[in-house]
This record gives C-alpha cells, structure tokens and sequence, in this order.
C-alpha cells in the first residue's frame, strides 16, 4: 500500500509519536522512509548573521536526526535522511512531491487557536496542499 513515507520531524513531542508510527509504517509494508527536519532561515539580520544563524541551525537539525537514524537502523528500515532550509510547509510539501511520496507523516504541535488562526498551522497547510494522503499525529 505504501512505497515511500515522508516523516517530518522536528524533534518536539508530537513529532516523536509520529516517527514512531512512521516507523511502524515503513516496516510493515516494507516501505522506503525519507526523514526530514526543516531548519527556518530568519526573517531579519545581515547577510553574515543570516548565514551563521542557518549553519547553526542545519546543525541543530542534523543532530536531531541522529535519533531517527538510530531508530529506523535498529529496526532494520531503509530510510534517507534531509535537513532543508525554508517555511516548514513549502518544504515539506516540495520533498513530497520530489520523492513521490504516498503519505505524509507528521505531528501536530498543539497550537492555541489564537495562534494557528493568526500563523496557522504546519500540519493544517500540508493536509491542504499537499498531493498525497498526510497523516497528523496528536
């Protein structure tokens, strides 16, 4: 049923329960597992500052995925492994679409609804936009 599972993680608690069914996912249908943590660039700052904040935070993100990697190895699960740099939505929905993914895996982080009626929510826009089933995990 499923090929290839996309799993957005950014670490929080949310995001960890949904590695875990991902997880669970890939290895019962056998499927491929692309991992990806997305890293935002920051709004304001000079060039040289915006630079170092990105590098920092690729960084931050990476040693995120350590986790991942040790979990999707032990269980024997052939997965990849991307930090990308940009608005967590358009990322993830961009290396879905690279990837061909089938479905989506990602937490919901729990917003108040003050805040998702004024930013919105990452888990809300990808359900929207993206081409493939998404499965959000509270």
């Amino acid at each position: 049923m499923f090929r290839r599972i996309l799993l957005a993680y950014d670490g929080s608690d949310a995001s960890t329960k949904a590695c875990e069914l991902a997880l669970d996912l890939a290895r019962r249908y056998g499927a491929g597992l692309t991992v990806l943590s997305v890293a935002r660039a920051p709004e304001f700052g000079d060039e040289v500052e915006t630079e170092a904040v990105i590098e920092n935070s690729r960084a931050y993100h990476e040693k995120l995925l350590d986790t991942v990697r040790t979990r999707a190895t032990a269980s024997g699960i052939d997965a990849t492994f991307a930090v990308r740099v940009g608005h967590p939505t358009e990322q993830i929905i961009a290396e879905a679409e690279r990837i061909q993914a089938d479905l989506v895996v990602l937490g919901h982080r729990g917003k108040t609804l003050f805040q998702r009626l004024r930013l919105g929510s990452v888990s809300k826009q990808v359900v929207q936009y993206a081409d493939c089933p998404v499965l959000v995990v509270r």
